[in-house]
């Protein structure tokens, strides 16, 4: 087990996205919130389930590879 496993699993990044989506809906110039994860990583697709996030398109990233995009409106 890697020291990154002792974090995985703990509600950390649902923790930091839903923080992240109410400090978008205080800023009244805020309209969208979008993330960009690749299709075969399960544990970040599985973090914004339930946020209501919806599959907008997709992108090639130089570094990541093909990228799904998804978008939420604030």
């Amino acid at each position: 087990m890697g020291p990154q496993s002792v974090y995985r699993r703990q509600g950390y990044a649902r923790a930091m996205l839903t923080a992240l989506v109410h400090r978008a809906t205080a800023e009244a110039r805020v309209k969208t919130v979008r993330v960009t994860i690749s299709p075969d990583n399960t544990a970040s697709l599985a973090t914004i389930s339930g946020f209501g996030f919806v599959e907008v398109g997709e992108q090639w990233d130089e570094e990541d590879g093909l990228e799904l995009i998804f978008e939420v409106p604030v």
